[in-house]
């Protein structure tokens, strides 16, 4: 295996527009993810019935941000396995207690997007 050097670190106006090509590709690279993109319908689903059901613009802003909260913790959760399966290619019993803590972070914020979701709908 080679060691690549590191690359110089940018400054200024540069490393703006170099860490939104980063935030791009990562963006890239969990839309392979079907997990995304099954949270990404399940956001868009209910952003239908909350217009649908006639919600305020700040519930509507509400679960926007509670949908952007899940993406980033499943952007963690698929970096963390990424991670873990570069460590350990095989299976090892820490490497499967990560992986579970990473999907229970996911299912905690999909418990949150629900429960909002409902109090919007049904209250």
């Amino acid at each position: 295996m080679s060691v690549e050097e590191k690359p110089v670190r940018k400054t200024g106006i540069a490393h703006f527009f170099a860490a939104a090509g980063y935030s791009a590709a990562g963006l890239r690279r969990l839309a392979g993810e079907s997990a995304f993109r099954q949270e990404v319908a399940l956001i868009g689903g209910l952003l239908l019935l909350f217009v649908v059901s006639g919600a305020s613009g700040p519930e509507m802003l509400g679960l926007v941000g509670l949908g952007l909260l899940l993406i980033a913790v499943e952007a963690l959760n698929t970096a963390l396995e990424v991670l873990v399966d570069q460590l350990s290619p095989g299976w090892s019993a820490w490497a499967k207690d990560a992986k579970d803590l990473g999907s229970l972070a996911v299912a905690c914020v999909i418990g949150l997007v629900l429960a909002y979701a409902a109090v919007v709908l049904i209250w």
